[in-house]
């Protein structure tokens, strides 16, 4: 395994990151905050022209093939601009789709997703947080020819921005031969469907959705009916090593930022970099942020391969959880007064990286995950 990047993969990282300075500075990261829409249009149909929606999709409808670890590149620089894009919700519905989807759905999804005409997003969990297959409590029941839907979701990405949602479903009680869960991809604006606001410190839009007896046609199922918690689990697993990426991309802007005060800022007629205390920050910060970037990448590597990547996702997490927030907070102590002005870029960073390690498990979750895998 080799998880250093070649020389296309700095090629794409570098132009995704060129592209972003460029054409996504932070007053209209700023901007979006206020925006109903949360995200400019106008920058996600430039992301589609450049060929970001469609790269990891199959080449058959719409992408160009490219592995996993490609996206995580992309997502490592959105973080690392704080990008206002609803790529990682969209991308991940849409990966699904292309791994566990019917041709027909394929065909009828993806093109439009890699050419940024329809964008996407999921909704898993529920008032119970757990990522497991007893904490779904949102039911669809059979009805005529298709199904009810019923139930409420919690921190949906982008649902008020997207044409469609991929909902994770109990159609079953548990039982020796599946987990009685089933995933539809229904329409955002179904009769049945409303949502409103989770305000949140990242200030992207979050969403809780309700589901009122809403219809869902036999077509609409993605995967076996009762048997989609392997393909839960696999969308799980894969959003959170994306995450993980825009989590050490925000961070490692926070720490490029503070090394660099350090090195500018002079007291007592040197800079603050040069004080023992100081620096041993600075080298812890670096330590920690290129431990994260490795055991995300590693993560990423083995979902590309298709290998059982469970270990490393919850390593590449729990580690982000805990040393990217301590990085967050040195380059807060480094700053001093500086970080807590909100027209501080250095916040932007800090409020994104820290809101998104509470995503996707917490840190005890996932040591759970890690101790179970080492020791059974």
């Amino acid at each position: 395994m080799d998880v250093l990047l070649n020389d296309e993969e700095a090629l794409l990282q570098k132009s995704v990151r060129d592209f972003l300075e460029a054409e996504c500075p932070t007053s209209l990261v700023r901007a979006m905050e206020q925006d109903d829409l949360g995200y400019p249009p106008a920058l996600w149909a430039t992301a589609a022209r450049l060929g970001w929606l469609g790269l990891v999709l199959p080449e058959a409808h719409g992408g160009d093939g490219a592995p996993l670890t490609y996206l995580g590149l992309i997502l490592e620089e959105v973080g690392r601009a704080a990008a206002p894009l609803p790529l990682l919700s969209s991308m991940v519905a849409a990966v699904t789709i292309a791994d566990a989807g019917s041709e027909a759905q394929r065909a009828a999804i993806l093109p439009g997703v890699a050419n940024g005409d329809l964008i996407l997003t999921w909704a898993f969990v529920e008032a119970d947080a757990r990522l497991a297959p007893g904490s779904m409590a949102c039911e669809a029941t059979a009805a005529g020819d298709g199904f009810r839907v019923s139930g409420t979701k919690l921190f949906v990405d982008n649902f008020h921005a997207a044409a469609k949602c991929l909902v994770a479903c109990r159609t079953a009680p548990a039982a020796a031969a599946n987990a009685g869960i089933s995933l539809f991809l229904l329409d955002t604006d179904a009769a049945g469907v409303s949502h409103s606001p989770l305000p949140n410190m990242a200030g992207d839009r979050q969403s809780k959705v309700t589901f009122d007896g809403v219809h869902a046609s036999r077509a609409s199922l993605v995967g076996p009916l009762h048997d989609g918690w392997p393909i839960a689990e696999a969308l799980v697993e894969r959003a959170t090593a994306l995450l993980c990426a825009q989590i050490v991309g925000a961070t490692r802007k926070a720490v490029e930022m503070a090394i660099d005060y350090a090195k500018d800022r002079v007291a007592f007629g040197q800079p603050i970099g040069a004080f023992q205390a100081i620096a041993h920050i600075c080298a812890d910060m670096i330590t920690w942020i290129d431990g994260a970037q490795l055991l995300t990448y590693e993560a990423l590597w083995r979902l590309a391969q298709g290998l059982p990547a469970t270990l490393e996702v919850a390593t590449a997490k729990a580690f982000c959880n805990v040393r990217c927030q301590m990085c967050l907070h040195q380059a807060n102590q480094i700053h001093g007064g500086l970080s807590q002005i909100k027209d501080f870029d250095l916040q932007l960073y800090y409020q994104r990286a820290s809101a998104w390690t509470t995503r996707l498990g917490t840190t005890f979750d996932h040591h759970r995950t890690i101790a179970h895998a080492v020791l059974d």
